[in-house]
């Protein structure tokens, strides 16, 4: 972001993932299968010992989360705006082509800045609609969604939420890989990575848009391969029809929410039931787990004060935990609804970054325990079944909550962040500044 409000040549090299996870002789997921074993020992399930054993066996060797999480999103993400050498969001942390990427990276940079190929020329408004629609073939973060919006307000090229429910939703999904799938982002890489997806769903995409090797993205994977159709399936042959990120709206997020189908139940897309209100995450976990919590698996989770305003700050904590006592139950899902977000190696049916956040006095500062929700993620709606007249009532009660802080970086962040839908940026960094310095330091 910092680069693109500067406008210099630009080129980006991630990190890579780990190595897949082994534990008894399966493979496991950072994050994905730390949600899962979690609610196993909470459940009684697994043990301590178990789990901590799992968590070692998870992380192998350097590199980020190795399911298709937010890092591996965004890596993705910069692979499909051009913004970095063909094929290298997937390449494993460990593995030796890495350190060739860099090298290669490095070369490469030298070059565009003789040819003055800036970073402008490449983050046009076709090649953020092509990375909505990557992100949504490959099963990608929720996280995307804030980030992209936020890369978008530094070009100065309008992005709205509804364009990535116009342009993704529908989408099929063809990576087979946690949280949506089963397999992780090593084999994502063997069997051929983004310039597979790209070259499978070419049809969707601006095959003109350029990238920083000088070429299209339709020139850089015209003949790219797939080695694992069980990895990356074919466009006639989707993993699912339609998986893409989907916006709702409704009186409790009138700038809109998110969630992501290909990582939910779909017996809960469409569903009803009463709101068991967490006021902020220290009363959420103070109560969760309480034997006395008047909740069942019908019921809707719904967690206050976590987004950016807030919290302050939008920590991934929307995939709540769900009630140990409906855990036991062998309860694996519910519907949840916050305004802050979650990892994206996680998974359930969960609604994410509703604005305006609850903070602010958005609706979802209103929702009272008994409350009913509905929920139709196919009509694209999200509603607190309360009338105007009674929301206005309870409006006048509100009163919004006290500052984290009233000094310093934190008050500052406080009072200048912008909400979820415009990607949560410093209101007073949006837009560009330029390369030239006007005046000598020295």
């Amino acid at each position: 972001m910092g680069a693109i409000s500067v406008g210099l040549p630009t080129i980006m090299v991630s990190g890579g993932p780990m190595l897949n996870g082994k534990y008894k002789g399966q493979d496991i997921g950072s994050g994905t299968d730390v949600w899962k074993f979690s609610e196993d020992v909470r459940s009684g399930k697994m043990t301590r010992e178990e789990f901590s054993e799992a968590e070692s066996c998870m992380s192998r060797s350097s590199g980020s989360c190795n399911t298709m999480g937010t890092a591996s999103s965004m890596a993705c993400m910069v692979e499909s705006l051009g913004l970095t050498l063909p094929g290298g969001a997937a390449i494993p942390g460990a593995d030796s082509r890495r350190k060739v990427l860099s090298h290669m990276v490095g070369r490469r940079i030298v070059e565009m800045v003789e040819e003055d190929l800036t970073v402008d020329k490449i983050l046009t408004r076709e090649a953020f609609e092509n990375a909505i629609r990557v992100n949504a073939a490959i099963g990608g973060s929720t996280n995307f969604i804030v980030h992209l919006l936020a890369i978008a307000g530094r070009t100065g090229i309008p992005l709205e939420m509804d364009d990535f429910d116009r342009l993704g939703s529908r989408m099929p999904l063809l990576v087979n890989l946690m949280p949506s799938g089963k397999y992780l982002m090593e084999d994502f890489f063997y069997a051929g990575g983004v310039p597979a997806v790209i070259r499978e769903i070419r049809d969707y995409l601006h095959l003109d848009a350029l990238t920083v090797n000088g070429k299209s993205i339709g020139e850089n994977t015209a003949d790219a391969p797939c080695y694992n159709r069980d990895v990356i399936a074919s466009i006639d042959k989707p993993l699912q029809e339609e998986a893409g990120i989907t916006i709702v709206r409704g009186n409790l997020c009138e700038e809109g929410g998110i969630i992501k189908p290909s990582a939910a139940t779909p017996e809960l897309m469409q569903h009803r039931g009463k709101a068991v209100v967490f006021e902020t995450i220290e009363d959420y976990h103070e109560k969760i787990d309480s034997p006395d919590l008047d909740v069942d698996e019908t019921s809707v989770l719904v967690l206050k004060g976590v987004g950016p305003r807030g919290y302050p700050g939008m920590p991934e904590v929307g995939n709540m935990g769900l009630p140990k006592k409906l855990l036991e139950n062998g309860v694996r899902d519910m519907v949840r609804i916050s305004d802050g977000r979650m990892s994206g190696t996680a998974f359930g049916t969960v609604f994410l970054h509703l604005s305006p956040e609850s903070a602010i006095g958005g609706t979802l500062a209103l929702v009272q325990d008994g409350d009913m929700i509905e929920v139709d993620v196919k009509n694209r709606r999200l509603h607190l079944d309360v009338t105007d007249e009674e929301l206005a009532r309870r409006r006048k009660e509100w009163s919004p909550p006290e500052p984290a802080s009233d000094r310093g970086y934190v008050n500052l962040y406080i009072n200048h962040v912008q909400q979820a839908h415009l990607g949560a940026d410093l209101d007073f960094l949006v837009g560009k500044s330029g390369s030239i310095v006007k005046r000598e330091s020295h």
